[in-house]
């Protein structure tokens, strides 16, 4: 591998690539004869290989130290999304439709990429509010609420601090 990359370490995520791709493919699935399984496996192995000799099962490709802190981003994030979707769907229904679009740019606190795009695409998952520009220089984020609400709920910081948390990055 080029550029200094530990095979070993390449190789771990390139096993664990295949771990939650076959995962995924048995809870999809929903047949499991030998056939079907064993056809699964395969293309999860050659997927999983693929992606060993493409190169892209480093850090950013294959984020598995990542795990640990997902199972407590993960059920956060979904909670806000369904609040957003309630608090969106309110607001089309309502007679008045009391909307009120607006831009703000928001300081990120993430060190990585992956932490600065989770935070963006975290706004973007949350109805009513999508992040038009990512500022990688200053790590800013320009985003677009349907509501003063919204943008309001993204100035407390509880995401912002939610994600470098994920991230891990001190």
């Amino acid at each position: 591998m080029s550029g200094g990359r530990s095979v070993l370490s390449d190789g771990f995520r390139a096993a664990s690539l295949f771990a939650v791709l076959f995962g995924y493919w048995l809870l999809l699935s929903g047949h499991y004869t030998l056939w079907l399984t064993a056809s699964g496996a395969i293309t999860c192995i050659i997927v999983a290989f693929w992606a060993f000799r493409l190169g892209v099962t480093d850090a950013e490709g294959t984020p598995v130290h990542l795990i640990g802190r997902a199972v407590i981003y993960w059920p956060w994030l979904v909670i806000e999304i369904i609040k957003a979707a309630l608090d969106v769907s309110w607001r089309i229904v309502h007679p008045a439709m009391p909307i009120s679009p607006d831009l703000r740019r928001f300081k990120a606190t993430q060190k990585t990429p992956e932490g600065l795009t989770t935070y963006a695409n975290s706004i973007t998952l949350t109805p009513g509010t999508i992040s038009v520009i990512v500022d990688w220089e200053d790590h800013e984020i320009v985003v677009h609420g349907l509501s003063q609400d919204g943008l309001d709920g993204l100035e407390t910081g509880e995401m912002d601090q939610k994600v470098t948390s994920f991230e891990g990055a001190k």
